[in-house]
């Protein structure tokens, strides 16, 4: 039977439903559907949005000790280690920003406040406001001559000299394009009579000439003047000076707008209906990039060309699976970063992407001419991502040494993810980091001469911070707790604050001396009710693959006396996520239902299927151009694991998930109906050539080019195998997955004429719920669908 039911955040109108399922949980187990789905608040406070002190004294985090509607800033000083203060408004107002750019010594920070340039001295600590140009400054930066400064203001560089106060603008950047004069054209008849006219009055003719010499000689005057740039509708980005003060790169962005969905939204507080604005959909990407060189000795702008960068022309390999179309060896639209000057500021590099986002190169800028020579290619017959690697715009891990020849930057050239080092010189490439582990966030010490990074180098399920040799060598491991240890180094290094979780242990706050020694806890934020109950601690598994590789997975095993033979199968979101880990998952909720299931004699297995992060290049790649093949095979394969191992009933085998979770979900349901009984598909991605550009045309490349991958990896076109019982929920305000989405399978599963399926709707609620009505409602429909589906059978 078909329902389509209609959810709204009042849950008093649903007590009925969820009470059955509700009942059968408090008999059974301490938890209950409505407990773990509350306001999170009920588990307790935990710290967030970390930082320290400019003066490496204090820590501060956002918490909340007094039950205030949002969290608030606290601190806690390193003498008074168990007192945890609220930070008065006083003390937030002046306070140092995070961040901000030091001199050498590090005894200065610049940084701007209220669009005002500021400069704030360490050890005197005294604050100087520099400059108040009545409109926003950005991007402050000490120079290679540390008695000026660099900085960006309505889209030009300029330079402030600390000495005497000067300021220097180095561009002359406008909007819109040069006015030419006009010259008036008479007609035939009118030159006539002028010329006529000239030749009779010689008063008139000669002042004739002395006006016409005169506008000559200012018009030579002007162009003398500075060079104005001018950059017509196009808008500037990415502005970066040279530390020398003698070159200045930008991004030109030319953006036209596709056609956009609109998102209605049903219940606006206005009673009327109100459209949301919302993403285009894949294949609609018109975005322009140019990178611009201005050199301010020559007085002019050279743009810099890509068209000679090495394989710009190359075509993707999927063109063999089309070959009764013509593809043009073209060159490719690339987006180009922000030039990084060196320290001295006599060279610069820049990273490239080809926007089909198999290429990324890092070329050294010619400064003289504009002129790009490769340093680096990586190519990727999938694409290009992973940790350090950043997205379009550039970003990720990207710099120069203080010795001015070398470079860093990540790539996954060996599979992993790693550091490298490149002398721009002699070519020269070094991995600092070798290994089958990935790298994250590598940051220079303060003397230039280490390395602090964290890595997976213990297991791809742990983070660790180090300390590694500028050059490379041996790492020194500064952590030491199993999970994750989000480290904050203290501005002198002395300390680290460490933001730590474990499986069953959300979040708390630990500080420990940059070296030996162990990390003393600051904060213990659960909540009695939160503790009293004994999470689990999920068993890491590996099984194997219908391909023979080993996945990782999350198994929550019942006790022998409350196992019922019925298993369930949990898929996370995102795609390119990791939940296989001994730390807190974000999809805590989650982790909460697991517990309860598990109390209720399910056996639930969750597993990172191909496509996950934190296990490398194949494995990120594993879906690309096939959505629905080896991430489902891999939740089937788990699935028989369960079967031979834990004496589950094939018979009994549900799957839910959220997102790229509900798809997987979607897709198990049509093409698995022998392997799943039930599914529920929360928020899920039914086309996907209706979801955005960034995202799909990475992995199935755009519809119009490979409508292959599209037809086999897009759940609407498999709708005809639904057998086992769906449950479909969905926020109508969802600018992310459209609501359209599960609209359009709706109508295509009537056609089909299948029932046994339902959809929730939720019209207050976007992608990520909010309010826990709606959770509760979701959660409680989920738990009943498995319970009816899965057990009453």
């Amino acid at each position: 039977m078909i329902k389509i039911t209609l959810r709204f955040s009042n849950f008093a109108i649903l007590a009925f439903i969820a009470f059955s399922s509700i009942s059968l949980q408090a008999q059974q187990s301490e938890l209950s559907v409505e407990k773990i789905m509350q306001d999170p608040e009920w588990m307790g406070t935990f710290p967030s949005r970390i930082q320290w002190g400019i003066d490496s004294e204090n820590i501060y985090f956002q918490y909340n000790l007094e039950k205030d509607p949002d969290d608030s800033l606290y601190k806690i000083n390193l003498s008074k280690h168990s007192e945890i203060i609220k930070v008065s408004q006083a003390e937030k107002e002046n306070m140092i920003p995070r961040y901000g750019d030091y001199n050498d010594k590090r005894s200065e920070i610049l940084f701007t406040e209220d669009g005002k340039l500021v400069l704030y001295n360490i050890r005197k600590a005294s604050r100087t406001a520099l400059l108040n140009l009545g409109e926003g400054i950005r991007d402050p930066q000490f120079m290679a001559d540390e008695s000026k400064v660099s900085f960006v203001l309505n889209n030009n560089a300029f330079v402030y000299n600390l000495d005497n106060g000067s300021i220097t603008k180095l561009t002359n950047i406008s909007k819109g394009t040069k006015v030419k004069d006009k010259e008036e054209k008479l007609s035939d008849k009118n030159q006539w009579i002028q010329d006529e006219n000239l030749d009779l009055l010689e008063v008139v003719n000669q002042r004739k000439e002395k006006s016409e010499a005169s506008k000559a000689y200012r018009k030579s005057i002007l162009e003398r003047e500075p060079y104005t740039f001018y950059i017509g509708d196009k808008q500037i980005s990415g502005i970066s000076i040279s530390p020398n003060g003698k070159y200045v790169s930008f991004n030109l962005i030319k953006r036209e707008r596709g056609d956009n969905t609109e998102v209605p939204n049903y219940v606006d507080q206005s009673g009327y209906t109100k459209d949301l604005p919302a993403r285009s959909k894949v294949g609609d990407d018109i975005t322009k990039v140019e990178l611009a060189l201005y050199n301010i000795e020559k007085d002019t702008v050279f743009m810099v060309s890509t068209e000679d960068l090495e394989g710009i022309k190359d075509l993707p390999d999927y063109v063999k699976d089309y070959p009764d179309k013509e593809w043009d060896e073209k060159v490719r639209e690339v987006i180009t970063s922000k030039a990084y000057f060196s320290e001295d500021g006599a060279k610069a590099i820049v990273s490239i992407r080809s926007k089909d986002n198999k290429d990324r190169w890092i070329a050294q800028l010619n400064l003289e001419d504009g002129i790009l020579k490769t340093l680096d290619r990586q190519r990727d017959e999938a694409w290009i991502a992973g940790p350090g690697l950043g997205w379009s715009f550039g970003g990720g891990t990207l710099g120069w040494l203080h010795d001015n020849k070398h470079v860093y930057f990540q790539s996954e050239a060996t599979g992993y993810s790693h550091l490298y080092l490149l002398n721009v010189d002699n070519g020269n490439k070094k991995d600092l980091t070798p290994g089958d582990y990935e790298v994250f966030d590598p940051e220079l010490s303060n003397n230039k001469k280490y390395w602090y990074l964290t890595t997976s180098a213990e297991g791809p399920d742990v983070r660790h911070f180090y300390k590694m040799p500028l050059m490379g060598g041996k790492m020194e491991k500064l952590t030491n707790m199993v999970g994750n240890n989000q480290v904050y180094l203290s501005p002198n290094e002395k300390y680290m604050a460490i933001n730590y979780s474990y499986s069953n242990k959300p979040w708390e706050l630990y500080l420990k001396k940059t070296g030996k020694g162990e990390a003393k806890q600051l904060t213990s934020g659960q909540s009695e009710a939160f503790s009293n109950y004994g999470w689990r601690t999920p068993e890491l598994i590996k099984f194997e693959a219908e391909d023979g590789v080993m996945v990782p997975a999350r198994l929550y095993t019942p006790s022998e006396e409350t196992k019922n033979d019925a298993a369930v199968v949990f898929v996370h979101g995102a795609g390119y996520l990791q939940n296989v880990h001994q730390w807190w998952s974000s999809y805590f909720r989650e982790y909460m239902f697991h517990n309860l299931l598990t109390d209720l004699g399910y056996t639930v297995i969750d597993i990172d299927y191909r496509g996950s992060a934190g296990y490398g290049r194949d494995w990120r790649t594993g879906i690309y151009r096939h959505m629905g093949g080896k991430d489902l095979s891999d939740q089937v394969d788990g699935v028989k694991y369960l079967i031979e191992n834990h004496n589950i009933d094939p018979e009994k085998i549900g799957i839910y998930g959220g997102s790229y979770g509900g798809f997987i979900t979607l897709m198990a349901m049509f093409n698995e109906p022998d392997t799943f009984a039930a599914g529920a598909a929360l928020r899920s991605v039914t086309d996907w050539a209706h979801y955005n550009h960034g995202y799909t045309a990475n992995i199935l490349n755009e519809p119009t080019n490979d409508p292959i991958a599209y037809r086999r990896s897009s759940p609407i076109y498999f709708a005809e195998g639904l057998e086992g019982d769906l449950l479909i929920a969905h926020g109508m305000v969802d600018v992310n997955v459209h609501f359209q989405d599960v609209v359009r399978l709706s109508q295509r599963l009537i056609e089909l004429g299948k029932d046994d399926w339902e959809m929730a709707v939720y019209p207050v609620e976007g992608h990520g719920f909010v309010e826990p009505s709606s959770w509760t409602d979701e959660y409680s429909r989920i738990l009943k669908l498995f319970n009816e589906s899965l057990l009453d059978k």
